[in-house]
């Protein structure tokens, strides 16, 4: 067997995602087949390049030597990849390739960003994995990510990405069938919710590690289902389990959505792009500015209002969102300010 770009890649994906089953799920391959060529990789090569363990998979020491090899090869080929697509784009007309995890701000985002530039190709792209996401920003594959940073989970951000962050701290809110004892407070206590099964997708990045250092805290070690948030929903809806939700999330007639008590769970919302990935959208700008966050990153021209537009639709989907509102306004929220013109 002779080695290629493909399978370094993948020996790459697995050493960064520590598993399998995430990387699978981030090279869009089914884990079985990974397993597969991982082992005619190691075949290949007459031993063993990852450890497996209860907890995912780790380098050997030879393992190590070969990723330090394939870590360049890989992004060599990346920047080619870009550069080539580049040169594409500029002649076939503006383009705006978006990535995005989860959000209820994304359908206004869209519209803005369409009514704003009428003459170009918006494509999305959505993914669980932030750090999958960012990683495409920084290859070429798309301009722009907007992705959420679960607190005490910081994302892998490759260097040379300018940053924008949206909120400094959205709290994570509980979603519960509406009969549960719970549903009825304004405020839900987490020590009521010690007895439920808690319901999680663990390839979202970071997301049961937050909430297994949240619970930790408390004391609690409730028992927890894995499953994507679709499952979640219709299992939520009959009182089989309770799973973190976006404050922005719309409750449903047989689901209700309540803040849990001083907010234990948090996650950042921030807007990735590489530099200049704005020019080959149409969008005009006075330049390089200052990201919200105030640390001074810059995002090049046009990502003002790349931003702005994203800024609106987050607050509209706020706006929209009645327990998350009254949140808002009891925590005197800027984000119930206008923006400054």
């Amino acid at each position: 067997m002779e080695l290629e770009v493909r399978h370094l890649r993948a020996l790459c994906a697995i050493a960064d995602a520590g598993s399998l089953h995430k990387a699978a799920r981030q090279l869009g391959m089914s884990q079985p087949s990974l397993t597969t060529q991982l082992r005619r990789i190691e075949n290949s090569l007459g031993a063993e390049l990852f450890s497996r363990e209860r907890t995912g998979c780790r380098p050997t020491l030879l393992g190590h030597s070969v990723l330090s090899r394939a870590r360049p090869l890989v992004a060599g080929m990346a920047v080619l990849v870009s550069e080539a697509r580049a040169a594409a784009d500029r002649s076939a007309g503006p383009r705006l390739r978006i990535g995005s995890t989860a959000s209820r701000a994304l359908a206004g985002w869209l519209r803005r960003l369409r009514e704003r530039l009428p003459g170009t190709d918006i494509s999305l792209q959505m993914d669980v994995s932030a750090n999958a996401l960012l990683r495409q920003v920084s290859g070429g594959g798309l301009d722009v990510a907007f992705v959420h940073e679960v607190e005490g989970c910081p994302l892998r951000v490759p260097s040379g990405l300018d940053r924008r962050v949206l909120v400094e701290r959205e709290p994570q809110f509980i979603s519960l069938a509406r009969d549960h004892p719970a549903a009825g407070s304004q405020i839900v206590e987490l020590a009521d919710l010690a007895a439920d099964r808690w319901m999680i997708d663990p390839t979202v990045d970071g997301e049961w590690d937050g909430l297994r250092r949240v619970l930790g805290a408390a004391g609690l070690n409730p028992p927890v289902l894995h499953g994507d948030y679709l499952t979640a929903s219709s299992l939520i809806a009959v009182g089989e389990a309770i799973a973190p939700c976006q404050p922005t999330s719309v409750p449903r007639e047989d689901m209700v959505v309540r803040p849990l008590r001083d907010d234990p769970l948090g996650v950042r919302l921030l807007l990735f792009s590489r530099p200049g990935a704005y020019e080959g959208a149409g969008i005009g700008g006075p330049g390089a500015v200052a990201s919200a966050s105030g640390d001074g990153d810059g995002d090049g021209p046009g990502g003002a209002e790349v931003y702005a537009d994203l800024e609106a639709a987050y607050r509209e989907a706020a706006s929209q969102a009645v327990v998350y509102r009254q949140w808002l306004m009891r925590n005197k929220s800027p984000l119930l300010r206008a923006p400054a013109a």
